[in-house]
């Protein structure tokens, strides 16, 4: 299993969907009638429901503060988190979507104080001292800060110190819990990793893909719910919402630790035939769900393909000169496509990027060097024009009366080098991670199951 204590090298985390729906998206093999009865099967529910009496208030502002085997989550613990979610955010939420975002992490305060208990009762409690050494390598190795100035930087934006603490407790308690109960259980054969490995070097040439993922845990009974959570989260992604942040603080699948990534795979290791018709038909930037799978539903993002063994152009290096001619304020259009039509010309007689500097500054046009720039960094408009240049040649002119107009001018590419796929090691940690997070998630939900909580 992966080390958890990598969280800290990462951004400060948007969201603590507890560790349990990160790393611990995989729970202990659950026992007993309810793992044998799905659904609303096992409680004969009626189709029509008529509540005999209604709540006179809100149970979401009721259900503020909670009481978790005796240990108490304060309102102030809740508006910790809560502040350090908001801070993260590309764009501001509306009320209600704050307002459902509490609530989660009012659920994700209830799983780290399991998390706490469960490792203390085991005898593996998690130490203030551990606690402070890993807040403070967080604060220098992820942040760049000193103690005292992560302190000030948490206390800026309405949060605090003890609020990181205290995911940070959370988070390596359930790690000793995972290594003790759940990943000496875990085993996977080298002959079906090495099985894979054949079918994966036998499709070489073929594409791959970088996905990302939000899993939203679902059954018969909350399933509509559950559907109209993941529409209200595409919706906040379709309007410019960070989809990393969301899969950090929302997803419930293993890869919400590193914000939904699940790296670079073929459709079949998706292992689940919806997710993998609807990823073929995807292109690089596209977002699609939600996508009801066994167990929930999945919202996926294409976040870029490539093919199997093969050298990606877009992993070049470009040595590209800009050569810009910028209009002078107040110029009518007229004037400006008369200017650019000279300095159009003047491109197309520069006899390569020796020449370049001195032609420009001929026409009243500057120049920008950048030797080593991947294509991947580039507009993708650009990309595909550039890929197909030589040395000297220009891409055909952009960009407005506002910004003037300009060009990029190749003059020099270096090809990437083959890749050979991932390897038999990279595989068997996929799979030992997968199994690991099945049965952690499995392990967590015994936890709630067993917990005696009680709302304020």
């Amino acid at each position: 299993m992966k080390n958890v204590n990598s969280l800290f090298k990462n951004a400060l985390r948007v969201a603590t969907t507890g560790f349990g729906a990160a790393i611990l998206a995989a729970p202990l093999a659950s026992t007993g009638a309810l793992a044998q009865v799905a659904g609303s099967d096992a409680f004969n529910l009626p189709e029509d429901i008529s509540f005999i009496m209604q709540q006179a208030d809100n149970q979401n502002e009721r259900r503020a503060t909670a009481r978790v085997n005796g240990n108490i989550i304060t309102g102030t613990d809740i508006d910790h988190r809560l502040a350090l979610i908001l801070a993260a955010q590309e764009v501001a939420l509306p009320e209600d979507e704050v307002s459902r975002v509490r609530l989660q992490v009012l659920r994700n305060l209830i799983d780290e104080t399991l998390q706490v208990q469960e490792a203390s009762a085991q005898d593996m409690a998690v130490t203030t001292e551990e606690v402070n050494e890993s807040y403070e390598r967080f604060a220098v190795e992820s942040r760049g800060m000193s103690v005292a100035e992560m302190d000030a930087y948490l206390t800026s934006v309405g949060s605090s110190s003890r609020s990181i603490k205290r995911q940070i407790q959370g988070e390596l308690a359930w790690e000793r819990l995972l290594r003790r109960n759940v990943v000496p259980f875990v085993n996977v054969s080298e002959g079906e990793v090495t099985d894979l490995w054949t079918r994966l070097q036998e499709s070489r040439g073929t594409t791959e893909y970088r996905l990302g993922e939000i899993f939203l845990s679902a059954n018969s009974v909350n399933g509509e719910q559950v559907r109209a959570n993941a529409e209200q989260i595409i919706a906040q992604l379709r309007q410019g919402g960070s989809f990393v942040a969301y899969a950090r603080q929302y997803s419930e699948a293993s890869s919400a630790i590193v914000g939904g990534d699940l790296g670079w795979i073929q459709l079949e290791q998706l292992q689940q035939p919806q997710l993998e018709a609807a990823a073929a038909q995807m292109t690089p930037g596209q977002l699609v769900g939600p996508l009801q799978i066994p167990g929930g539903f999945s919202i996926l993002l294409m976040i870029d393909q490539r093919q199997i063994g093969m050298a990606d152009p877009r992993d070049a290096v470009l040595s590209l000169k800009q050569i810009s001619y910028n209009f002078a304020p107040g110029t009518s259009q007229e004037e400006a496509e008369r200017q650019g039509a000279a300095f159009i010309a003047a491109v197309e007689g520069m006899s390569g990027c020796g020449t370049a500097d001195a032609a420009a500054a001929a026409v009243g046009a500057t120049t920008v060097d950048n030797d080593a720039i991947s294509v991947r960094q580039l507009p993708e408009a650009l990309q595909g024009a550039l890929l197909s240049l030589t040395l000297g040649q220009t891409t055909p002119p952009f960009g407005d009366l506002s910004e003037g107009i300009r060009v990029l001018m190749m003059c020099g590419r270096d090809d990437p080098e083959e890749t050979a796929g991932p390897t038999v090691a990279a595989i068997m940690n996929q799979i030992e991670d997968e199994r690991i997070n099945r049965r952690a998630q499995r392990y967590l939900r015994d936890l709630r199951r067993d917990a005696v909580i009680e709302y304020n």
